[in-house]
């Protein structure tokens, strides 16, 4: 019932259109409307937002003051946390290379979509990834999206301080110059949780069996607290992350150092809340909510082989569901569950499903290559880093040669 987001980043651990809907049966239950959108919530009618004109788009960096002028400017559209300043300065904090927060025009001036980028520097390669985006503002359309990417390959492919493989942003409609990526770098889709109706009848939404368990872990004495900010470094360091250490050996995913979750604690704490469950004074149990906006995520969770057993993560969730709908959220994102692309989310769908059948279908993570003949020779590397010693040995001679090439011919692009 924890799980891990270690592949967010490159990424830790989603943009924003309009709804093009489709249906996911939800085991026991008839088939459920989902958005083909990696937003958790409707944001705007594509009627009412402006098409976008096929000149190529500008692009200019925000600082926090510009950034808050659009946000303010775009109540209506969901921007996650990993998009915003303040995401920016955790990543600073890792001692990772933020690029900044860039914002893309038309012809006109009209706002299309903004990127948070991350700059990640890897065995074999380097890249630019943005982290759950880009944010779009603009109608979403396949014509929209190729002139984003286009826009983004010109961009990176004459940037005056990195020089990346390629940049791995989410795309709606898979087109050139996007291609399926290295490897994968998001969730496809997500159990989303409404928490608008009353407490009553939120509660009631939920599976008989999340119901039931609620009520179990309470006669079983689980007791949830709310962990003063003070303290979080010291509990967590303490009492919870030989929780996840538990969870991640359990659940066969390889979680972050303590460092990671309590420089997140400590420098976007503003957006946080910590939650544990205790039986006797023990931890069994914990999570770490975001918000933003009105929107909430289940962000991290752990719990051990007795928390199972009595139920405890069932009452830690509502009771966290019941937070965030008093601190005025709209929703809350379950984050990942199974999808063609990630079958071991298999083992969280099953929990998450209690609690709401509304899934939200989110664009796929892929890459755009800045050189395509060194991308596919990495690629291959990658892949035959998989089958055996000779195959290592061969893509590496081609990894050699593409390198060769590359230096020959130079790097040229035009800026926007």
């Amino acid at each position: 019932m924890g799980e891990c987001r270690s592949d967010r980043l490159a990424g830790p651990p989603c943009a924003r259109c309009p709804s093009r809907r489709a249906a996911v049966t939800a085991p026991g239950g008839p088939a459920v409307p989902v958005r083909r959108a990696p937003d958790h919530r409707p944001v705007q009618d594509p009627s009412e937002r402006p098409p976008v004109n096929a000149a190529p788009l500008t692009y200019s960096p925000l600082d926090r003051q510009a950034f808050d002028a659009v946000a303010a400017a775009h109540p209506a559209v969901l921007i996650p946390l990993e998009q915003t300043p303040d995401w920016v300065d955790f990543e600073r904090a890792l001692g990772r290379t933020p690029l900044g927060i860039w914002a893309y025009r038309d012809a006109e001036g009209t706002l299309v979509a903004t990127a948070s980028y991350v700059h990640v520097v890897r065995r074999f390669r380097e890249s630019v990834v943005v982290v759950n985006g880009p944010v779009w503002y603009a109608e979403r359309t396949p014509a929209a999206e190729r002139l984003l990417l286009e826009t983004v390959r010109r961009q990176f492919s004459d940037h005056p301080t990195v020089h990346p493989l390629y940049v791995r942003l989410q795309v709606a409609t898979l087109q050139a110059p996007a291609t399926d990526p290295i490897e994968h770098g998001w969730y496809e889709r997500e159990i989303v949780v409404d928490l608008t109706p009353s407490e009553a009848d939120l509660l009631k939404s939920f599976r008989p069996n999340a119901r039931n368990s609620i009520r179990r872990a309470q006669r079983n004495g689980i007791e949830i607290k709310h962990i003063p900010r003070e303290e979080w470094s010291r509990v967590f360091a303490s009492e919870l992350y030989p929780i996840m250490r538990e969870t991640a050996e359990r659940d066969g995913f390889q979680s972050f150092d303590s460092s990671y979750y309590e420089t997140l604690l400590a420098v976007l704490g503003d957006h946080l809340r910590l939650l544990v469950a205790y039986r006797a004074g023990q931890p069994l149990s914990w999570l770490i909510t975001t918000e933003y906006r009105g929107y909430a995520v289940y962000y991290f969770a752990g719990s051990t082989q007795m928390a199972r057993s009595t139920f405890a993560p069932y009452l830690l969730l509502w009771e966290a569901f019941r937070t965030l709908k008093a601190a005025g959220n709209t929703a809350c994102g379950l984050t990942g569950i199974e999808s063609e692309n990630y079958p071991s989310l298999a083992n969280v769908t099953t929990f998450k499903r209690n609690f709401s059948k509304n899934v939200v279908v989110v664009p796929t993570t892929y890459d755009v290559p800045l050189d395509a003949r060194r991308y596919a020779v990495v690629a291959s590397l990658l892949a035959a880093r998989r089958n055996g010693p000779a195959a290592v040995r061969q893509a590496a001679g081609r990894l050699r040669a593409a390198a060769g090439h590359a230096r020959g011919r130079g790097r040229t692009s035009t800026r926007t």
